[in-house]
């Protein structure tokens, strides 16, 4: 279905990446957002309590993040598109409630504006490093899906994308941001509505009765949501629970509905996956990067073709789940492969465990407050290439 016009704000903007993510969000139909401010996404709230009520949609401010995390749900079982913001230790606080949006599978959207951590840390300043939370935070086995914008233009598009994988495969979708592309100020592109594809709610054609089933999959191993008010009586927990949604307490129930979770993502990874790639027909090195740090080794590959180095970039878009087939072929193909991250090692650890040995894999590790700098990397890449 196209959007509704009345959230599309068409149009060249200069806008920074956090009003960008507020614009994607009602552009994707978004209309109940709740949150806390917290350093560096609070523009995005700033922006969406101005935005909403112009466009028939409500946003609360709650008393803190456990809260938002919570409410963002009742509002998606109440037929709304939701999502709620955050950074850092508001992050942490939320993951039992993400742990419960994926048991339950509410389609919600988490944004969080990353900054340097642990605790406190630094609010104002630029990390990378809530990647593996985004995974596996809360406990359990589950996935999620995040994207790693790196321009105001993708936090714009990127998000409306966030909301049609919640939507299409009823999952929580981390977006994550970083400080740096939070708060810089680029040209972004609005299109008209009919322009811009949002994926509707996915909503059971079963009629009423006592034997509805709440988690009945479809065959692509997503199940339909009852709509709200239509005759529908339904048990929601997050307790392992059988189709009707009722708890069941054994190891079979477990097995059957948790392997569900899991898979409705990983045997749709080659749909969900998007990644963005740079010379690398040619390439025998391979920089691997995402989010800001992903426009910071671009220079580093235009100074190391410059010097005769056959470097490329992959960038993967969607960072969770992993495109492991691609990561594999360059694994074939490359002799080293470099991984920069404004942290002390997290999508690294995926790409030594697909890489297996294959090529090395080299890190550069930075713990964030400010950006790599490319000849850092870049002599990183002359010691391997020698």
């Amino acid at each position: 279905m196209k959007a509704d016009p009345k959230g599309v704000l068409t149009g060249a903007h200069f806008l920074d990446g956090d009003h960008a993510c507020c614009e994607g969000a009602l552009a994707a139909g978004c209309r109940m957002v709740f949150g806390y401010p917290i350093t560096p996404s609070t523009e995005v709230v700033e922006r969406i309590a101005r935005r909403l009520p112009t466009v028939g949609g409500i946003f609360v401010q709650m008393e803190d993040e456990i809260a938002s995390s919570i409410a963002i749900q009742g509002a998606a079982w109440g037929g709304k598109k939701v999502m709620t913001v955050t950074s850092g230790p508001g992050m942490s606080l939320m993951q039992e409630h993400i742990g419960f949006a994926a048991m339950t599978e509410t389609p919600c959207v988490f944004v969080n504006v990353q900054r340097g951590g642990p605790s406190t840390g630094l609010p104002t300043l630029v990390a990378q490093g809530d990647m593996m939370q985004a995974r596996w935070g809360s406990h359990g086995d589950y996935e999620t899906i995040a994207i790693a914008p790196n321009s105001p233009q993708e936090c714009f598009d990127l998000t409306i994308m966030a909301f049609n994988l919640a939507e299409r495969y009823r999952v929580p979708v981390m977006f994550m941001m970083d400080e740096s592309i939070g708060h810089m100020t680029e040209r972004v592109v609005i299109p008209e509505a009919e322009a811009i594809e949002v994926e509707p709610r996915r909503t059971t054609k079963e009629k009423p009765s006592d034997d509805y089933k709440l988690y009945a999959p479809d065959e692509d191993g997503v199940p339909a949501m009852p709509p709200v008010g239509a005759g529908y009586r339904f048990h929601m927990t997050g307790l392992t629970h059988d189709e009707k949604g009722y708890p069941v307490m054994n190891a079979w129930a477990q097995e059957k509905l948790v392997r569900r979770l899991i898979h409705k993502i990983l045997d749709h990874r080659e749909d969900i996956c998007v990644n963005e790639e740079h010379n690398l027909e040619d390439a025998d090195i391979v920089i691997v990067a995402y989010g800001i740090t992903s426009r910071v080794v671009i220079r580093t590959m235009e100074m190391a073709r410059a010097k005769g180095l056959k470097v490329g970039v992959f960038r993967p878009v969607v960072v969770w789940p992993f495109p492991e087939k691609r990561m594999r072929e360059l694994a074939e193909q490359a002799s080293v492969i470099v991984v920069p991250e404004l942290n002390y090692g997290q999508v690294v650890l995926e790409v030594e465990r697909i890489v297996g040995g294959r090529a090395e894999v080299r890190f550069v590790g930075h713990g964030g407050g400010a950006l790599h700098d490319p000849i850092d990397i870049l002599k990183v890449i002359e010691e391997v290439g020698a």
